[in-house]
């Protein structure tokens, strides 16, 4: 995976997602996957609930990984949502998620789920990255720095 426009689309992006808690963040990111990809939110939303019971997918510094597989999905799916306020996650270190990326494979995808999980990890373990995600002003500049981000640490 060369950068993260494999899997995220300039419209895969909300960049003021307004969710007040982890379910409603959750139902929020099932409608716009399922706009995104014609599955049902109601599946999806089921998918990323059992993937968050075996643990928080909140990994730190505001930043959460929700992820899971999906029956239907030609390829791996990403949707980035900043949200308008930082919500409680269940993160390991207690802070608040402002900054999330949904992942959704298909079933078979193992390898290339992996791919994902660690291309999004990287990247949104970039500090500076992170900093202009917040800042970022707009759904196109998101989508700039989230789509040329990867193919600097490749360099």
């Amino acid at each position: 995976m060369n950068d993260l426009s494999d899997i995220l689309a300039s419209d895969g992006i909300d960049e003021s997602m307004a969710a007040a808690n982890k379910k409603t963040l959750f139902q929020q990111l099932a409608a716009a996957a399922a706009r995104q990809t014609g599955l049902p939110a109601k599946s999806i939303l089921a998918c990323l609930n059992e993937r968050e019971k075996i643990g928080s997918t909140g990994f730190g510094g505001g930043i959460a990984i929700p992820h899971g597989k999906h029956a239907g999905l030609d390829g791996v799916f990403g949707f980035f949502a900043r949200l308008a306020a930082p919500i409680e996650y269940q993160s390991i270190d207690n802070l608040p998620v402002d900054l999330v990326f949904l992942i959704l494979s298909p079933p078979d995808a193992g390898a290339d789920h992996l791919k994902a999980l660690a291309s999004v990890s990287r990247t949104l373990r970039d500090r500076a990255v992170i900093a202009k995600l917040r800042g970022a002003r707009s759904r196109d500049a998101i989508f700039a720095l989230l789509s040329g981000v990867e193919s600097r640490h490749a360099a």
